[in-house]
């Protein structure tokens, strides 16, 4: 699994990194997240499932 925050859709809500801590990281400057990892850890992955549906803006792509 890989993930993606969509960087026009992003506006830091905050909602993945909840999620999923080990993954997202926050902007100090804006509050946006983006992602740590090329590759999921299988142990993260339900947490990162968790993460796109949290997100009220859809900016996180699971592909």
């Amino acid at each position: 699994m890989r993930v993606r925050i969509k960087a026009e859709r992003c506006v830091g809500h905050a909602m993945c990194y909840l999620a999923a801590p080990e993954i997202f990281v926050l902007s100090d400057e804006d509050g946006r997240a983006s992602v740590t990892v090329d590759v999921v850890p299988e142990e993260f992955q339900e947490a990162v499932r968790q993460a796109a549906r949290s997100c009220p803006e859809e900016a996180v792509d699971i592909y």
